[in-house]
This record gives C-alpha cells, structure tokens and sequence, in this order.
C-alpha cells in the first residue's frame, strides 16, 4: 500500500494523556493545543484577519461544503485557492462537509457511492463522493482536508450507526486512493472516526482508519445531541486507540470545559462555531463563568468582560458599552464579544499548553474549573 506523506509532528511533553505538540503545516508551525476559529465561508464572522492574528489564531477553519456551493469550485480553479482570495497567510483546514450533510435532513440521500443533496440556497441538486471532495478541497487549498464521512445523531441505534461506520470506513478508502492518485504533495488529509455512542464501534473505526495510515485524525459524531457524560466516555475510549505520532482533533467543540476534558484525554485540536455565535447573542466567556452580557447587572458596570484578559475588547471596552451596543444591535457589540471569546479559548489553549510543558496540567484544569463554575447566578444556561 502506497503511503501518504507523513505530517512533520512532534510530541513535546506528555502529562498523563495530556499533550504539548508541534506540527509543520506548508503555512506555519502550529503548537497544541489549539482552539481553531471557524470561517465557514472563508470569513470568520464580523472579524478581519488582522484581529485573527493579533489573537495568536495560526489556524482557521473553513468549509468545503459552503465554499463549493458559493462562490463554487469553477471560482477557485480560475481564481486560485482559499489562501489567495482570502489573504491569509497562515494555514487553513476544510472540512469535507460530512456534518453539515448530516444537517439537511430531509434534504438528501445517503448511499454507499455518495450522497445526493438540494442546496439550502437555491435548491439545486449535488452529488458528493469521497472523490469530488478531495478534489474540491484541493482546489480550495486547504494546508488540511478532512475526508468525507457519514455523521449521524448521537442518539442513532446500533445498526443505523454500523452502517455508517462502515460506509464512512469505505468512503476513507476512496478519498485516500484519490489522494494518492492526484499526486498531492502540499496538502494532508485526515480520517474521521465515527462510531456513535458505542464503545467497540468507536474501536472498530479507530483501528480501521489506523490502518489506512493517514497524516491525521479527527473525532467526528461528538457534540451532536448526547450528554457531556457521553462525549467524555467515548475520547476515553479512543485515548488508548488514536496514535500517539500524529494530531488528534476534535471536532465541533468550542466550550472550555469541553477544551479542558479533551486535552485531558490527548485531544490536540478543537473548533467550532459557538464562541462567535454566543457573542452576537450576548454570552461571553470569562475566567468566572459564562455572562450574559445583555443583563440588567451590567449596565452600569464600567470593568472589562474579564480584568486579566488582554485582547482588544477587555483592553479598550467595558461591559456598559458592549451591553448597550448588543441591546441596540450595534455590529460592533458582537464584533467585540467575538473578539473577546476567541481570544479567550486560544489563551486557554496556549495556557494548557504551557501546564503540560511544566507537568502541572491537572492542577491548572481543576483551578480553572472551580473558578468557572463557581458564580452560577450569571450563567447563561
């Protein structure tokens, strides 16, 4: 079997599964853990990529899904990839679009070639395979593509779920053929382990996908509906499962509990949308807990989001204004609280990593969630 091209990585420190990583993308080193902002349409919303940068962002997300349908792969094969359009400098990962097939629902077909789906903008009907996506996502450009998977509902029975791990194991064989056979030199791909809620599944796909020796691997079919609980049990299965040589992501994950868990279990790297989504409605992140910044307990308040926070919001704002400019829907409230909640996550992130450096991470983890949990009075629920 041909071998895709290994992903320079290195495991710096280990603190139980914890781990402090270096990997050499073609756009930069990227430490873990990390904590990736999502650009769905090649645009973190309302943020530039100044403010990304200031924030240590050296990774962002996009989606493949998105992009292929607005401004389309003919746009990128003339124009040229995500990087150019863009401007960003630093490295971008796609996903294949598995999650937000998952999403459409009624809207598409599922088989074992690929999956048929209407647009959610104009209707018009697209076919996806393993193959078309590795071919999109090189056109794209992405420094990482994820392959196509089947995500389905945390609670799916046994069955619906073997099928889909199957599906999803076969689909993985095809993109990496695909791979192989376009000679890609300057891009890696992941597998997505799937499996549901069911321990010897999850097994199954982790061993399966081992074996295909891809440069990576992703956690898929988590924050989809099942209990903390559960998403905890099933990284605590697959910690022994994942190789030790290369990055592990989690996918869909952006809450810092959830960041702490995993890095707890080996998880390397984390995204989601919900840290800029929650600040447009008014939830910030702060080392006391979740605010709910619109509330009438901070429209006088002259202090920051967070006093020993230092990104742009908290150094030039207070919750007064931010409240009153969410309130009256000012861009910029959600603007600054966007601001605000990355840069937390990726401060908890390169603070983790300095914990693991110095082997004191499970003492910084239960400090920080004490902390956390401690005001329940101004939580948002």
């Amino acid at each position: 079997m041909n071998s895709l091209k290994k992903l320079p990585f290195n495991v710096e420190n280990k603190d139980g599964y914890a781990r402090a990583c270096t990997m050499e993308l073609p756009h930069g080193i990227v430490k873990t853990p990390i904590f990736m902002p999502v650009g769905t349409q090649g645009s973190v919303k309302t943020l530039c990529r100044e403010e990304l940068e200031d924030m240590g962002a050296t990774i962002v997300l996009s989606n493949s899904y998105h992009l292929l349908l607005r401004p389309t792969l003919e746009f990128f094969a003339q124009y040229g990839g995500l990087h150019k359009l863009t401007k960003w400098k630093k490295n971008i990962l796609t996903d294949s679009g598995g999650f937000q097939v998952f999403s459409l629902a009624s809207m598409r077909k599922i088989t074992d070639e690929g999956v048929t789906f209407q647009s959610h903008i104009d209707g018009k009907k697209h076919f996806l395979t393993p193959e078309i996506m590795v071919e999109a996502q090189r056109l794209i450009g992405s420094d990482i593509m994820m392959v196509l998977d089947e995500c389905i509902h945390g609670g799916a029975d046994k069955n619906h779920t073997i099928t889909a791990l199957n599906r999803t194991t076969k689909w993985a064989e095809r993109a990496r053929i695909e791979f192989l056979k376009q000679g890609i030199q300057d891009q890696y791909a992941f597998g997505i382990v799937q499996g549901g809620m069911y321990e010897d599944l999850r097994r199954q796909s982790a061993r399966e996908l081992k074996e295909l020796d891809f440069p990576g691997y992703s956690i898929g079919g988590l924050s989809v509906g099942e209990t903390k609980e559960e998403m905890y049990g099933m990284l605590d299965v697959l910690a022994d499962e994942m190789p030790e040589d290369k990055p592990r992501y989690l996918m869909g994950v952006g809450v810092p509990e959830d960041i702490l868990e995993g890095i707890e279990r080996g998880i390397d790297m984390f995204d989601c949308v919900f840290p800029t989504r929650f600040a447009r409605h008014g939830g910030v992140f702060s080392r006391d807990g979740r605010l709910n910044i619109k509330t009438k307990a901070f429209e006088y308040d002259t202090s920051p989001i967070d006093s020993e926070c230092q990104c742009y919001a908290c150094k030039n704002y207070d919750k007064a204004y931010i409240r009153h400019l969410l309130r009256v829907n000012e861009v910029l409230g959600g603007r600054l609280a966007s601001i605000h909640n990355l840069h937390f996550l990726i401060e908890l992130t390169q603070d983790s990593r300095k914990a693991i450096l110095e082997n004191r991470f499970a003492s910084f983890k239960k400090a920080f969630l004490e902390r956390y949990f401690q005001n329940k009075n101004i939580l948002i629920k």
